[in-house]
């Protein structure tokens, strides 16, 4: 803590002292020839630095510094290309602690750009992005990001011969949930604000989410119950207090645990084992065991005490919801955290409070609609068979998180085949309650079965058989298989979706050297998929997206490795090198790589749309 605290004392201070004094890299850009529509523009960027100072290269600058990028934006450019560099240098970094590729004295970066087919001749402006952090031997200045506007003349004519062809930059599918951060900032306030919103409305759809439904529609029908509290105080309180943990948390995380922190908070076998213990907490009190009772002191606290959890209780929901929700939101966040981790602070900021809104809205519904059933006439009987049902629930969602404790920490409990099982067992338990076969203490004789309540019964029993087929080999749904522990085979990490071996003609390497090695070997592509032992999402890829066959096929064209950031004997190797070559922190994500090494594609986070994946995995066989 003391090195972090002195980080950041390190960090403000560069940060004033940067804004007294010139920056020692000046920077400049022109076009060397005049092009024409639909040809191939460079831009060249040239960077000069005051003697014993430099930046760092575009790619591999080692681990700690951030890679200078440059990028071109205009509405006359069509596609942009990789940027090129001349040779950096390389050398070990007494500061770093790791070797560094960097450029001292000066640089320069060249920019291609296709120019769209249809201007008119004219000159133009585009506008450059110069992304770039300087140090000395002593002291390095927070990433800095110029803009420079460069003057293009575009003439009429022909294409001509060599004007067309450029090394394409890492392709991403933007189809999926991927975006450029600093594309999207530069678009203005509004288009950042929709952005958040839409990737937090996105989020809703992950599996990782849905566990936060029966707790919180539990929570607040005993809230109405023995609360005289407002139901829609309690709903905003509930909101804004997920609004406020996601915010202040992500800071937190990003400020100690850098770029990287939602997905360490989220696999931390300790928080994974206190939401288990939550939930089960809360499943035994809908059960009947006994009423919750917040403290004497916690109820001091609270600005009111008139109910039995007050706003202690709710914000302590609402950190539970936080700590519940933040693997599945890592798409958005994890690049939210990334900036925030590299010095920017009032985009990341505002894109945390924003996307939080955006997801927590549904459950502020979800918080206030129980508490006014609870008031309705005769509501007794059948409200306390809800309460039950959601306990089965909160028990059977506890075990998922056990088993996340379980596999980062090796125990072997919680397997595949056992939370598989205890989940058929609470299911068949549940359907038999429903019929009045098993009788809890707060429940009333049952004389008749209505109707919605046997079909509720026969539901859950079938569901209870449909998982207990699970364990003699039939395939479950994918739905169901993410929220599953993996099966790993042998020691390539393979897994094992549903009864399907996904090592049937595959090998997924662990250790991407190997990869590259057997890659070059063959000529092959190697196809890295980034995921996590308790990664949710990671899950739901393998279940309904890996196995088809189509996807099938493609992989048995690529070189195929898995590399897990969350638990494992190198996983925070796989962590960081996932941050510092792709500046992301999430999982899944999904990188091709040509046999030397180089990016032909990436795409991020589950998919719902097995086209989009299939185009990437072409674009990474094509390239």
């Amino acid at each position: 803590m003391i090195k972090k605290l002195l980080f950041l004392f390190l960090f403000f201070f560069s940060s004033f002292v940067s804004a007294q004094f010139e920056s020692p890299v000046t920077l400049s850009a022109k076009v060397d020839d005049i092009a024409r529509p639909g040809e191939v523009a460079e831009i060249v960027v040239s960077a000069s630095m005051n003697e014993e100072w430099w930046i760092y290269a575009l790619r591999d600058q080692g681990k700690g510094p951030v890679a200078s990028n440059v990028t071109v934006a205009s509405d006359i450019v069509e596609k942009a290309g990789m940027v090129l560099e001349e040779e950096p240098t390389e050398k070990y970094d007494e500061g770093f602690l790791t070797n560094t590729r960097f450029h001292k004295g000066s640089a320069t970066f060249t920019a291609p750009v296709l120019l769209s087919a249809n201007i008119s001749p004219g000159t133009y402006d585009l506008e450059v992005s110069v992304l770039f952090q300087v140090c000395n031997t002593s002291l390095c200045y927070p990433p800095k990001v110029e803009e420079l506007i460069v003057p293009i003349v575009v003439e009429s004519g022909p294409i001509r011969d060599g004007k067309t062809e450029m090394i394409m930059a890492p392709v991403v599918n933007t189809s999926s949930m991927d975006m450029n951060l600093s594309a999207e900032i530069e678009k203005g306030f509004f288009s950042f604000i929709l952005l958040a919103i839409s990737m937090a409305f996105l989020s809703l759809l992950t599996p990782c989410v849905f566990p936060m439904i029966p707790i919180t529609v539990s929570y607040f029908i005993h809230q109405g119950e023995v609360g005289e509290r407002k139901p829609l105080s309690n709903a905003i309180i509930y909101t804004l207090g997920i609004i406020a943990t996601f915010s202040i948390l992500g800071f937190i995380l990003a400020l100690t645990l850098g770029a990287s922190g939602a997905n360490q908070l989220a696999a931390n076998p300790w928080v994974n084992l206190f939401i288990a213990a939550l939930f089960i907490y809360f499943a035994l009190s809908l059960f009947g065991m006994y009423e919750i009772e917040m403290p004497a002191k916690l109820k001091e606290l609270s600005m009111s005490q008139e109910g039995r959890g007050g706003i202690i209780g709710t914000l302590f929901m609402a950190v539970t919801f936080t700590l519940t929700s933040f693997t599945c939101t890592v798409q958005f966040v994890g690049l939210l955290l990334v900036s925030a981790s590299q010095g920017q602070w009032f985009w990341p900021f505002l894109g945390m409070v924003v996307f939080s809104a955006a997801f927590a809205f549904p459950f502020f519904f979800l918080a206030l609609f129980p508490q006014y059933l609870v008031k309705l006439p005769k509501s007794g009987g059948w409200l306390n068979s809800v309460k039950v049902v959601m306990g089965f629930l909160e028990m059977a969602a506890a075990f998922k998180f056990l088993s996340n404790t379980d596999l980062v920490w090796g125990w072997g409990f919680f397997s595949h085949n056992a939370v598989l099982a205890v989940w058929a067992v609470l299911m068949l338990l549940t359907g038999f309650y429903l019929l009045g076969k098993i009788q809890l203490p707060h429940d009333s004789p049952l004389k008749l079965i209505s109707v919605p309540r046997l079909m509720l019964s026969t539901a859950f029993l079938t569901f209870g058989l449909y998982l207990t087929s699970g364990l003699f080999g039939q395939r479950i749904h994918g739905l169901i298989y993410s929220y599953l522990p993996p099966k790993i085979e042998g020691t390539t990490g393979a897994i094992i979706s549903s009864g399907q071996s996904m090592s049937e003609e595959l090998t997924w390497y662990r250790s991407l050297d190997d990869a590259l090695v057997e890659a070059q070997a063959s000529g092959k592509s190697v196809f890295i998929d980034f995921t996590g032992y308790t990664c949710t999402n990671c899950r739901w890829m393998e279940a309904n997206v890996f196995i088809k066959k189509d996807v099938h096929d493609r992989f048995k064209e690529m070189i195929l490795v898995q590399l897990y950031t969350d638990g494992g004997p190198n996983h925070r190797e796989n962590q960081e090198y996932e941050i510092e070559r792709f500046g992301t922190a999430a999982l899944p994500f999904y990188v091709i790589l040509s046999p030397e090494d180089e990016v032909i594609a990436t795409f991020p986070g589950m998919t719902r749309n097995i086209n989009d994946f299939i185009d990437f995995l072409d674009v990474g066989l094509g390239g």
